[in-house]
């Protein structure tokens, strides 16, 4: 069963949170909810016409930053800290037709050090055919700085208590 990942940097007080990726208020932003499913963050995302490429198909760079915020999601939910992509690799296997409706997201840990975390994530289309997947290698800031300097609030502001 998902558990719903909460959102903490809406309750931080920062009255200038406007994350492309996850914040609500960013009205050009991508605006991404999660949700945690086994050991995989997940998000569904319903592609608009803004976000074209070709006639009808979802522009690649706003695939590779959907993968990108779900994959630094996992890093700051379940890798316990905050950090930066430092390398992506994506591969575009299907294009993601607007028409067809929502897509789904799902990304996970597959390895983490003391300064690194390497996160894999898929794209599905709404058939569940696999549209995109991604490798990031993300550098890590320790917790304590995270705190300090990126307004991380700790992994536990990700969750509700069970």
């Amino acid at each position: 069963m998902a558990r719903k990942i909460l959102n903490p940097y809406l309750t931080s007080g920062r009255k200038d949170y406007h994350c492309f990726g996850c914040s609500p208020n960013n009205d050009k932003g991508l605006q991404l909810k999660f949700e945690l499913d086994g050991d995989e963050v997940v998000a569904v995302w319903n592609p608009q016409k803004w976000a074209e490429g070709f006639r009808n198909v979802l522009h690649g760079g706003i695939q590779a930053a959907l993968l990108d915020e779900l994959c630094s999601w996992v890093v700051q939910s379940l890798g316990k800290t905050v950090g930066v992509t430092t390398s992506m690799e994506i591969s575009y296997r299907k294009a993601v037709l607007i028409s067809d409706g929502a897509i789904v997201l799902r990304a996970k840990m597959t390895e983490q050090t003391t300064r690194m975390a390497f996160v894999e994530g898929r794209l599905l289309g709404n058939d569940g055919t696999v549209c995109a997947t991604a490798k990031c290698k993300f550098f890590l800031f320790p917790v304590d700085k995270a705190m300090s300097e990126y307004d991380y609030p700790g992994a536990e502001a990700f969750f509700e208590e069970a």
